[in-house]
């Protein structure tokens, strides 16, 4: 993954379900560089989303990286039956409430060939992720906590960006830095320049006229 192109994967969780390969094939067109799956089971997060039959469907209508956030608990246990499904990333979460050993998850992922992602909620130190730093290819920064969409950006959340930022250019420049929640235009120029180079994007992209304008405004180009 080049990290001077900024990535966008828009998050099917805002998409229309009554017509989701026609949503997953239109944001295809526009230009998305990933679909963002966002796995929620009641529990870690209170909201129920969806599971691995709907990632599954996905992998059949696209060919694009299918980057699934596993907002969950025992999120070891899980793991293989999302590989199974199709899923190139898998991100777990860091905090306790998520009852898993988080360095042997990540080895999980990575030995199953997925890219290993690791995210914290905004009330998580950013302290909590740095032993594990040099064992991910992902890093999600929540601006919003997770559960639901269609919350407000939390512009303090990008002084854990800045500091991601600032260990990958000593330690890993391949490091993907992704932001989620709030994304729109605006925040994504925020995001964008406190060091995110990968934004993951649900209202700002299914409620738009125009798919492909709307993920060429996220990136910056128009």
């Amino acid at each position: 993954m080049k990290s001077s192109k900024i990535l966008i994967a828009p998050s099917i969780l805002a998409a229309d379900f009554s017509r989701l390969a026609d949503e997953v094939h239109r944001v295809e067109k526009a230009g998305a560089d990933w679909i963002h799956c966002d796995i929620m089971d009641g529990h870690f997060v209170d909201n129920i989303s969806f599971g691995p039959s709907v990632v599954k469907t996905v992998r059949k209508l696209t060919n694009l990286p299918l980057d699934v956030h596993l907002m969950i608990k025992h999120a070891d246990h899980y793991v293989p039956r999302f590989v199974d499904a199709g899923a190139n990333s898998l991100t777990v979460h860091v905090e306790r409430e998520a009852e898993h050993d988080v360095a042997k998850t990540l080895q999980q992922i990575r030995a199953a060939g997925c890219r290993a992602g690791l995210t914290l909620n905004p009330a998580t130190s950013f302290d909590s992720i740095e032993p594990y730093l040099g064992e991910i290819d992902l890093l999600l920064i929540m601006t919003v906590h997770p559960g639901f969409g269609g919350q407000p950006f939390r512009v303090d959340q990008m002084e854990k960006v800045r500091r991601a930022r600032d260990w990958k250019i000593e330690n890993n420049p391949k490091l993907g830095l992704e932001v989620d929640g709030g994304i729109n235009v605006e925040t994504a120029k925020v995001s964008i320049k406190n060091g995110a180079n990968v934004l993951v994007a649900g209202t700002a992209i299914f409620t738009a006229h125009d798919y492909a304008a709307e993920i060429r405004a996220l990136r910056g180009e128009d």
